[in-house]
């Protein structure tokens, strides 16, 4: 069935389905970070092997989602399967070992960036 299914698709015999954050990761990151994640030297970062990228997921994806430097913001361009599909997929390859992102996770990051800020004492107010 499967190399029926790949046949239909013109893939080669036994070839596997792509990660389908590979796609979103070469429409929308690729140009800067390059192909292999290795980034470009003092412009932009390289994501292969990348402790920022195998570290706190609400961080990572905050990032993605708000930009930084310059980084586009992601927030109105991608769903949030969209966004957890490619922070998943980056998570987890060139030599990046860590757990994928869920489309509940990125959901709760973009909700908890758009809430406004809470005041630190009553004296924000």
């Amino acid at each position: 069935m499967a190399a029926a299914a790949a046949a239909l698709l013109g893939l080669p015999a036994g070839a596997q389905d792509p990660h389908p954050g590979e796609k979103l990761y070469a429409d929308n990151c690729q140009a800067c970070h390059q192909k292999e994640g290795a980034g470009i030297p003092g412009a932009f970062p390289t994501l292969a092997a990348s402790t920022f990228v195998q570290g706190d997921p609400v961080l990572l994806t905050t990032t993605v989602l708000n930009g930084r430097g310059g980084m586009p913001a992601y927030k109105s361009d991608l769903t949030d399967q969209q966004l957890a599909e490619v922070l998943s997929y980056i998570r987890g390859v060139w030599g990046n070992k860590a757990e994928p992102i869920t489309t509940e996770q990125v959901a709760a990051t973009r909700a908890a960036a758009q809430a406004p800020p809470k005041p630190q004492d009553l004296l924000a107010h």
